[in-house]
């Protein structure tokens, strides 16, 4: 089954302790699409600038990503520029140029309205909702968020989750949507609030899934001796969640715990090396080969 990403496209300039490079390809759109990839087709919605390097279109291209519903528009693509320190789970933004993203309001072309798995990646509510308007009869819709929409566009955000089937937050979002301090109390509100289920995100620490019936899975994060750059890693797994999911075709909660170990393997990759370039060069192998290694739940 195909997979609907829509999201933002940027180039990143990123810095570490160790390194910096400028001109990733970065964005939520970029590394869930990528993810998404190695489990069945994917179709793109997002937008760049007219200065969009080919190379990093070449990479959605060799990952047969369907182009169809990329715009580009007069101007610069989305800039986002970051600083991680040595402890990789702090990081500050250092600038922040919307460009043609300002405007950006997702159309979708009528091929991909009858996609039946969706992924609404980490945008303005209000454009997530946008896409949900112009889906049909989707089959398992997944909206990502974060701590800037809790604050700045609660409103949206808590009328989006009522009409999706699973809502991604990392777990600091999750206390703050709901204003309560437990994780596993905060996650069972969130999925009360309209989302069939939630999946709460804690980085090194791996996930929580929580169903609204009350249905409960949690596993660990596959263990890294080295992170390079752990941007993107959070939008690679919900990729890898969608992916898993269309390629089954089963939204059983048994199959839902699968989706989120894939989607955190997926994600381990993504912390290897700069922007996508780990996984510009993964194989489905390597995937299937780490989720052996892994263990745990086995659907």
């Amino acid at each position: 089954m195909p997979v609907l990403v829509v999201g933002s496209i940027a180039l990143d300039h990123i810095k570490t302790p160790t390194a910096e490079h400028s001109q990733l390809l970065g964005g939520s759109a970029s590394y869930a699409a990528v993810a998404a990839s190695f489990f069945g087709p994917v179709r793109l919605v997002g937008v760049v600038g007219d200065d969009f390097p080919p190379q990093h279109r070449q990479l959605f291209a060799d990952r047969k990503i369907d182009l169809e519903g990329l715009e580009v528009a007069a101007g610069q693509t989305f800039c986002w520029s970051g600083e991680y320190e040595l402890n990789m789970n702090n990081r500050r933004t250092l600038s922040v140029a919307l460009n043609v993203f300002e405007k950006f309001s997702p159309k979708l072309p009528e091929s991909y309205r009858n996609t039946p798995y969706v992924l609404l990646g980490n945008i303005a509510p209000s454009l997530q909702r946008m896409v949900c308007d112009q889906i049909r009869n989707p089959k398992f819709v997944i909206a990502d968020t974060m701590d800037l929409w809790i604050g700045m566009a609660r409103a949206d955000l808590l009328d989006l989750i009522k009409k999706v089937d699973m809502l991604i937050l990392n777990d600091s979002e999750a206390k703050q949507l709901v204003e309560d301090e437990n994780l596993i109390k905060a996650g069972r509100k969130i999925a009360s609030l309209g989302p069939r289920y939630v999946a709460v995100k804690k980085g090194e620490h791996g996930c929580l899934l929580f169903g609204r019936d009350g249905e409960f899975f949690s596993t660990g994060a596959y263990p890294l001796e080295q992170i390079h750059d752990p941007t993107g890693a959070g939008d690679s797994f919900a990729g890898g969640v969608i992916g898993h999911l269309a390629r089954t075709d089963d939204i059983s909660f048994a199959n839902l715990k699968e989706a989120i170990i894939q989607g955190t393997l997926v994600a381990s990759f993504c912390c290897e090396e700069f922007s996508l370039r780990r996984l510009e060069k993964l194989r489905a192998e390597e995937i299937a080969e780490r989720r052996q290694a892994f263990g745990g739940y086995i659907a």
